[in-house]
């Protein structure tokens, strides 16, 4: 690579969405943020919504802000969260703000879409981890409820192709955000049109799939000017922000787990072809597409959640505590007195979090968490042994021994949780890089125009990028009789 190149990562997460620039010179990979802004879905009266014109109107305020840099743009990218999507009319226009997927919690869709299509014959169709959320759900609620921009609809795009569609002018659907919409059939990486069809839903909407470093066009003349950069080519990264996630993993080989931790967590393992059988149905695992030809095998665990539920809680009744003096406080507090599922419903919608786990512990014969850092730790302790739990599972089904767990995303910040990972798993914990997606997005867009040759290249390109820490597990009975006591809950 004979000069170094900015390209731009437009990540949106659940909270904030930001563009980031990575500076590749052909042996490091750097990143800076250039623009930051809030991504959080806005309530209106007909349910919670993602505001999708504000955050374009982001996007392009960080591609100006990257402009004035200076630095030489190479190219863009976007990546969000799974199962969100939005629907468009004949002419390419939008058919309302999106509709959020917290809004399918507790519905009840997917109790009626399984008495209509067995649970089994719906995960031998996509492969994909059963969730009332997933994309499939929520157009079977829109279906219900008679929703006219459903029946005005000519296309569905996911987040990250919407975006990429406003900058490039393509409508694509790219494969691994296809992948989380439990639509698309994982095995073939086209439509699963047959269930669709048995649900009585819509197949038309669904367009052309592309793979991950596709290029889909260059920056419409307008807002390349509008923005003051070059007319950069946009590239489908992988839409899906874990996909890129877990690209940036820094390992060696492929017998790793790994965990991509921010309000979700997503652990699990890569593999070659998609695992659909009976245990895994059983486990309720995933199959989601992975860059470069691979599988992400894991199972999506409720993350940070429940520690920013309970940060905002706190924060509207007057003391806005830092992520970090709450770890602090947690760091404290009696370790594995209480525990908790993070994945129960009661968690699930937003709200008063405390009052939530307080209340879980109470009904389970527990001690009652009562200061900040008594709930916190409650929290951070629960999704440690919770990944101790889902670890076990994908090894059984895998019937092999995985070692280390890499924590990439911003959960490899909180040293307490990577201790206590490792701690609950008896693995070696490798943290880092906290900005994985930014990574793994920029290091895609390097592969697809041609400045790496392969995923293992961006792999050492991340070890010699990003400060990279290693966890080694502590023994402790404490450990072990909290897991029981967490065995115990989960089947109440």
């Amino acid at each position: 690579m004979p000069r170094a190149l900015s390209f731009l990562a437009a990540d949106l997460g659940a909270e904030s969405g930001r563009v980031m620039a990575g500076r590749f010179d052909g042996g490091r990979l750097s990143l800076s943020e250039v623009h930051r802004f809030d991504s959080r879905p806005v309530s209106l009266p007909d349910g919670l919504h993602t505001d999708v014109l504000r955050i374009f109107t982001e996007i392009q305020s960080g591609l100006a802000a990257a402009a004035r840099s200076g630095a030489e743009l190479g190219g863009v990218g976007i990546d969000t969260w799974g199962v969100d999507f939005a629907l468009l009319d004949g002419g390419g226009r939008l058919l309302g703000n999106p509709y959020h997927y917290r809004n399918c919690i507790g519905s009840g869709i997917l109790a009626r879409a399984l008495a209509r299509v067995p649970r089994a014959e719906i995960f031998e169709a996509t492969g994909i981890q059963l969730m009332e959320l997933n994309t499939l759900f929520q157009l079977l609620l829109l279906k219900e409820r008679g929703a006219a921009e459903l029946a005005a609809a000519a296309r569905l795009l996911m987040m990250p192709d919407l975006f990429s569609f406003w900058l490039s002018g393509r409508a694509a659907n790219e494969y691994t955000i296809a992948t989380t919409s439990q639509c698309l059939d994982t095995r073939r990486g086209e439509w699963a049109r047959g269930l669709l069809e048995r649900l009585d839903l819509p197949t038309a909407i669904f367009g052309e799939v592309v793979r991950p470093g596709a290029v889909l066009g260059d920056l419409l003349p307008r807002l390349a000017e509008e923005a003051g950069v070059p007319r950069l080519p946009v590239v489908a990264v992988g839409g899906h922000d874990t996909a890129l996630a877990v690209a940036a993993v820094p390992a060696r080989g492929r017998d790793f787990a790994y965990v991509s931790s921010g309000t979700w967590s997503l652990l699990g393992a890569e593999i070659d072809e998609p695992c659909i059988g009976g245990a895994s149905l059983a486990a309720n695992f995933t199959n989601e597409g992975g860059v470069c030809g691979t599988i992400r095998f894991l199972k999506n665990v409720c993350g940070l959640w429940l520690v920013q539920e309970c940060r905002r809680g706190w924060a509207r009744a007057g003391t806005a505590d830092s992520y970090d003096d709450l770890t602090g406080m947690a760091a404290a507090a009696p370790p594995f007195r209480s525990v908790v599922d993070v994945d129960d419903p009661a968690f699930a919608a937003p709200g008063d979090m405390p009052p939530r786990l307080q209340g879980f512990c109470r009904r389970t014969g527990q001690p009652v968490p009562e200061t900040k850092g008594e709930i916190v730790r409650c929290a951070l302790d629960s999704l440690a042994l919770k990944y101790r739990h889902v670890l076990a599972t994908v090894e059984g089904i895998l019937g092999r021994r995985l070692d280390p767990l890499h924590v990439v995303g911003g959960g490899a910040r909180n040293r307490l949780l990577c201790q206590l990972a490792a701690d609950a798993t008896g693995r070696t914990v490798v943290a880092g890089p906290v900005e994985a997606t930014a990574a793994g997005n920029v290091a895609m867009q390097a592969m697809a125009l041609g400045h790496l040759g392969s995923l293992a290249e961006a792999r050492d390109l991340v070890r010699r990028s990003f400060e990279i820490v290693a966890y080694e597990p502590r023994p402790g009975a404490a450990v072990d009789d909290a897991y029981a006591r967490l065995v115990r809950v989960m089947g109440r």
